[in-house]
């Protein structure tokens, strides 16, 4: 059986607010909250794969501290730029 679209946003929301590293779920809160409407089904399914991945990584990916995977390289800058206060 197929994930509806709107099941499937809710689900990603929910994953993006219970990381485990409170930083990550206010980075990826804020970030679901703006941009999962708005993505596609490979958007979507991108973020899902990513929100797999160690939040250590991912705090480090999303900081800049270190270069993230080639796969989620614009992902992680789209993540960056939404940050509060982030300017361009």
């Amino acid at each position: 059986m197929t994930e509806l679209h709107e099941h499937r946003i809710k689900r990603l929301k929910m994953r993006s607010m219970r990381r485990g590293i409170k930083e990550m779920d206010l980075i990826l809160q804020h970030f679901a909250e703006r941009q999962l409407d708005g993505m596609d089904d490979a958007g979507l399914g991108q973020y899902d794969a990513m929100l797999n991945e160690n939040d250590h990584d991912l705090y480090q990916w999303v900081t800049g501290q270190v270069a993230p995977p080639e796969p989620y390289a614009a992902l992680i800058a789209a993540i960056r730029n939404d940050l509060p206060g982030h300017h361009v």
